[in-house]
């Protein structure tokens, strides 16, 4: 439980840190969303192409390990849309949001710290393949849903070029694709640009942290509390509840199935507030939904690792 709360409790202090800044007036909305320009168009796009582009794709890249992870990812996402309609009478365009909260669980600032303090730094390598596959799996379900509901009536051909077009105009998508690019073409980048890129990515959390504290001021939970509950469920225990089942079924071996479970136990990711506020929609649902995970999976994360134990 200590391990685990010293891997969460520097994440909450600097969204913590932001909400303050915004709340004493010493930061303005237009200055939050400075931040959050320079983090989701630059900084994450950055250390999304350093991640893919020097990570070992031959290795641990087990279908049966994604398959696990991701269909309780998309289970995750349809119950959220169904929530979204069903329970709390949300339009179409909010309800894809709010599914998005669920598909997008935080694979890398927290499911893989806390899986390293777990296990060690040696059992890290299903967490990579996980890592490698999950903003482009992602944005592609997100945004196709998203482009579809939005475009419904234009015929298919028109939706599908309009998907195309939202998936590779988006910065995000951009840096994973070109990390794979220069990945697999065994491109060697000049140590400058290395250098370069290396002082981007170290701003990219802190930067996109602190910024989402300031959004959570602005989108401050009035009104929206079931809605954030049932996200905050739908992440914290059904997912990685789907993935044990899946696990076991599919014979998993231990390192895998431990990554696998952890990976899908932790809160939304700040990727989730970054989609909401692509499109405007449900941004007080995905901020809080962030906040409020994080903070609960201390006691989910550690009834989780109780059980894999």
């Amino acid at each position: 439980m200590q391990a685990l709360v010293s891997v969460i409790l520097p994440v909450f202090l600097l969204i913590g840190f932001g909400y303050a800044m915004r709340w004493r007036e010493l930061i303005t909305d237009a200055h939050i969303d400075g931040v959050m320009v320079f983090a989701q168009n630059f900084a994450i796009p950055c250390l999304l192409f350093v991640a893919i582009a020097r990570l070992d794709l031959g290795q641990d890249f087990d279908l049966r390990l994604l398959g696990s992870f991701y269909l309780g990812a998309l289970a995750g996402f349809v119950a959220g849309i169904a929530g979204a309609r069903l329970f709390f009478k949300r339009d179409w365009e909010d309800s894809i949001a709010i599914g998005f909260v669920c598909l997008f669980s935080n694979s890398l600032l927290l499911g893989l710290p806390i899986t390293e303090r777990a296990y060690g730094a040696d059992a890290l390598a299903p967490n990579y393949a996980i890592i490698a596959v999950h903003s482009p799996i992602c944005y592609a379900v997100g945004i196709t849903a998203m482009e579809f509901v939005r475009n419904r009536g234009s015929g298919m051909a028109a939706t599908g070029r309009r998907v195309f077009v939202a998936m590779f105009r988006n910065a995000l998508v951009i840096g994973i694709g070109l990390g794979f690019v220069v990945n697999l073409g065994g491109i060697a980048l000049p140590q400058v640009v290395d250098e370069a890129l290396d002082l981007m990515v170290r701003a990219a959390i802190p930067t996109a942290l602190f910024g989402l504290g300031g959004v959570l001021y602005r989108y401050r939970p009035d009104g929206d509390l079931r809605t954030i509950g049932y996200v905050v469920a739908v992440s914290l225990i059904l997912h990685p509840a789907i993935v044990w089942a899946m696990g076991r079924g599919l014979a998993l071996d231990q390192g895998q199935f431990r990554s696998a479970v952890l990976t899908a136990a932790v809160a939304p990711g700040v990727n989730a507030y970054v989609f909401a506020n692509m499109y405007g929609r449900a941004r007080r649902v995905a901020a809080s939904s962030v906040l409020l995970g994080t903070v609960l999976c201390a006691l989910t994360g550690w009834v989780w690792l109780h059980l894999l134990e």
